[in-house]
């Protein structure tokens, strides 16, 4: 995964998961996928992001689905 990603051309995803009130808001990215890496971000602050690699985006996605979370 490279540390020298052009932040500038990611496109955000908002989660379905994200409250419509401006509350808890969750933006990911497919843009960088196939490198491996998923960044993360809260959309309210749109500052850093977070970047994760596809298995652990992956991991963490089905926990919350399943509950686990």
């Amino acid at each position: 995964m490279s540390s020298d990603m052009d932040r500038t051309a990611v496109e955000w995803v908002r989660s379905s998961y994200s409250d419509a009130n401006g509350g808890q808001c969750v933006e990911f990215s497919r843009t960088f996928a196939p490198s491996g890496a998923i960044p993360v971000r809260d959309s309210k602050a749109q500052g850093p992001m977070l970047v994760h690699t596809h298995g652990g985006w992956s991991a963490f996605v089905s926990a919350v689905v399943s509950g686990a979370l």
